[in-house]
């Protein structure tokens, strides 16, 4: 084996909860835990010691340079801080990761990311204070997205909300597959709950309450209707205290400080797209060309078939986003799709989820010896999607991440968007969004005969509550100034 192939060595995940916000730690001090749990998880105190690059995925912070926080607790000074912005799929970092160690560039890196949402949530409601770390630093590299993950039309018109337009898609997926709302509902119901159980046997999983199928679809003062059919259960819970740190060495690395041979988790292959297509345009709401190049692209490198990958995380921020990803990658919903319990039930910290999701797929593998894993993110509204696989196997082939933006881009048919279009218009995706449980307005994706694409919404409270259980995929509407129908 090439000494310079990529091995991954220490994987760790923290959770915490308290009520009490003075209790809780902040964001840098959770992702600092986490680094340190990794390295015992390592099984060598000096598994650190040669790091050239410390990677973050930006997230509900301030810290300009939270890299350089937790290489300073490590004594990493000589480590260059990378920060990737909101818009950079998590993927990314890991894969870059890879990418430098198996060049020479550096020896070892660690990826680490971390949220104390719930912390501050509680800080808010309680009226006390939850200071963060003040820092006046800039990261050595700070990575921004190419493009907007949404269009201004959807901003303006009720779908900058993940929620909103995950549920848009769901509707389109609904009209596909000709369901009822009763048989979507159960679909929806035995999803969360598959997703749901797995979160019970975990013991860093947000949410170990493992509730049922028909509670997690049922709106009630508990689990409020956001946007048809989704409910709270439905929905990423981002508020969250968690973090996860990654450390990626070289085999040659991993052999001169002892690392047993038993920690080590291969990156097979990885692959992405960067297309930054909004999801109005996108000609077929319920399907995602970008998604199925990245997964054929990183299982052909790594010389799998989907039904080879005995161990799967797909990302899992609304069941819509499980749904294509499993329909793009050939599978059915009645196989194991995470390994953590998803964002909802395992926890859903914004933009480290994907990590939270490798640092858990690590310690399924090495706990089914010779086995791989697919772990997979997603970068805003369906947009842009990547795959990683990961095995304790030896690597057959030298890691590899395969950039498909090309070839995402030209297979995804678009349609162009017009904000001022009036007229009659068919809808293609649609929703009822909730105001704190209650129907307020509907909101839907909906072209014009000559191929122009809108959003619109219908503001009237009656005609949304009349709509909740409809397809209305399909539907001729009149569309107003501005967008209004109805």
């Amino acid at each position: 084996m090439d000494p310079r192939t990529p091995v991954l060595v220490g994987a760790a995940r923290v959770t915490q909860r308290y009520d009490d916000a003075n209790r809780a730690l902040e964001a840098v001090e959770l992702m600092m835990q986490a680094t340190d749990a990794a390295i015992h998880d390592a099984g060598s105190p000096r598994s650190l010691e040669r790091v050239g690059l410390v990677l973050v995925p930006k997230g509900i912070w301030s810290y300009p340079d939270p890299g350089r926080l937790v290489g300073d607790r490590f004594g990493l000074h000589g480590a260059r801080t990378v920060l990737a912005e909101v818009g950079i799929l998590q993927q990314t970092l890991l894969s870059h990761a890879a990418e430098q160690i198996a060049l020479g560039a550096i020896e070892t890196a660690l990826v680490v990311g971390g949220e104390a949402k719930y912390r501050s949530l509680r800080a808010a409601i309680t009226a006390t204070v939850a200071p963060e770390s003040v820092q006046v630093a800039e990261p050595d590299e700070l990575w921004l997205p190419a493009d907007e993950i949404l269009a201004g039309v959807e901003i303006e018109r009720d779908l900058a909300v993940p929620a909103h337009q995950y549920a848009v898609i769901e509707s389109a997926l609904r009209h596909a597959d000709g369901l009822s709302a009763t048989a979507q509902r159960d679909r929806l119901g035995q999803l969360g709950a598959s997703f749901a159980a797995v979160a019970a046997a975990d013991p860093l999983a947000w949410d170990r309450s493992a509730p049922s199928a028909a509670t997690i679809t049922t709106a009630s003062d508990v689990n409020r209707m956001v946007a048809s059919p989704y409910t709270k259960l439905l929905c990423s819970q981002w508020n969250v205290d968690q973090a996860a740190a990654l450390i990626l060495t070289s085999v040659a690395e991993a052999e001169r400080l002892g690392i047993a041979r038993d920690r080590w988790v291969f990156p097979l292959a990885a692959a992405g797209s960067d297309a930054m297509i909004p999801l109005s345009c996108r000609a077929n709401l319920h399907r995602s060309p970008a998604t199925a190049l990245a997964f054929a692209a990183a299982l052909d490198h790594a010389g799998l078939r989907p039904s080879e990958i005995n161990h799967l995380d797909l990302y899992s921020c609304f069941p819509a986003a499980v749904q294509v990803q499993a329909h793009e990658l050939g599978i059915g919903l009645d196989r194991s799709l995470t390994v953590n319990g998803g964002m909802t039930f395992g926890g859903g910290p914004l933009n480290n989820a994907a990590l939270q999701a490798v640092a858990a797929m690590v310690g399924v593998l090495r706990g089914d010896p010779g086995s791989t894993g697919l772990v997979t993110a997603v970068s805003g509204m369906l947009t842009k999607p990547a795959a990683g696989v990961w095995s304790t196997a030896e690597p057959a082939a030298p890691f590899r991440h395969v950039d498909v933006t090309d070839a995402a881009r030209a297979s995804t048919p678009t349609q162009p968007l017009d904000p001022d279009g009036t007229g009659p218009a068919i809808i293609v995706g649609a929703t009822v969004l909730h105001d704190r449980g209650i129907p307020s307005r509907t909101v839907a994706v909906a072209e014009f005969a000559d191929g122009r694409r809108t959003v619109a919404v219908d503001p009237d409270p009656q005609a949304a509550a009349e709509r909740v259980e409809l397809d209305l995929v399909g539907h001729e509407i009149t569309i107003a100034l501005a967008g209004r129908w109805g």
